[in-house]
């Protein structure tokens, strides 16, 4: 398979998994990533909250903020607690952005290791009985590869950063990024199916390298939503359940060819 095929097959992929999701009426997975997003939500604004007010706390203790009795202190004060509120929000908002592709593959495991093992068993017709100690490696292994491939994109990300000050070279950095977080995010949506073809993490790996192409156009859609302001990591959270599925049907297409 070409890398121009690859990326073809693994778009095409995706509007199959749509209708494969609605005629196998797979649509009640998509209550999960609705969980989701609630937990993480309140577990953000939680954690922001007591972040603010030990702030706020530890400052006053610093400065006596509280016992300030000059003209204009209660204004100052206001303003400094709010954009300490502020700056701690928008930190948490940029590093959820970034990371949250991540967060999602990870404590999504055990939907996508069950939704992909459902997935091929409707497709293929083949009664695959479940097992425990299995699902249980199933998800340890795509929380491990989540965090292999945050920890090297994380590098190479660096590394893009550093050539972005190059002449010429900060051109490219961008589309780079893109087509990296794609390859990986979608590494990781492929895995669940070749985790039950028996296939160790070495050869998962040189399989996703072989057909890199098929990966990325696996990948890009999710990386795409991730990108939308504001409401990219919620709609993520339901293309996920998606991306499985069309990563499944992808690669049951390819070893149906071979």
């Amino acid at each position: 398979m070409t890398f121009k095929h690859g990326i073809k097959t693994g778009l095409k992929s995706y509007s199959n998994a749509l209708s494969f999701i609605f005629t196998q009426r797979l649509y009640w997975f998509f209550i999960f990533p609705v969980l989701f997003n609630i937990i993480l939500f309140a577990a953000g604004y939680h954690t922001t909250a007591s972040l603010s007010e030990e702030a706020i706390n530890s400052l006053n203790e610093w400065i006596g903020m509280a016992e300030w009795s000059f003209w204009g202190a209660s204004f100052i004060a206001d303003l400094t607690k709010g954009l300490i509120w502020f700056t701690l929000r928008l930190s948490f908002f940029l590093l959820y952005a970034y990371i949250g592709g991540y967060l999602i593959l990870i404590i999504l495991s055990p939907v996508f290791a069950y939704l992909s093992e459902i997935t091929e068993k409707k497709l293929t017709g083949q009664n695959i009985p479940f097992n425990f100690i299995q699902f249980i490696k199933d998800i340890g292994r795509g929380i491990t590869l989540a965090l292999r491939n945050l920890t090297i994109e994380l590098l190479l990300t660096f590394l893009l950063f550093v050539a972005s000050f190059i002449p010429v070279a900060g051109y490219f950095t961008t589309p780079v990024l893109l087509m990296i977080s794609s390859y990986f995010y979608g590494f990781s949506f492929m895995d669940y199916s070749m985790e039950r073809k028996q296939m160790k993490v070495h050869e998962s790996i040189n399989f996703v390298r072989t057909h890199r192409g098929m990966a990325i156009g696996n990948g890009i859609v999710f990386s795409l939503t991730l990108m939308i302001p504001y409401i990219g990591i919620t709609l993520a959270g339901f293309l996920s359940i998606i991306s499985v599925v069309a990563a499944t049907l992808a690669i049951q297409q390819i070893t149906a060819e071979k």
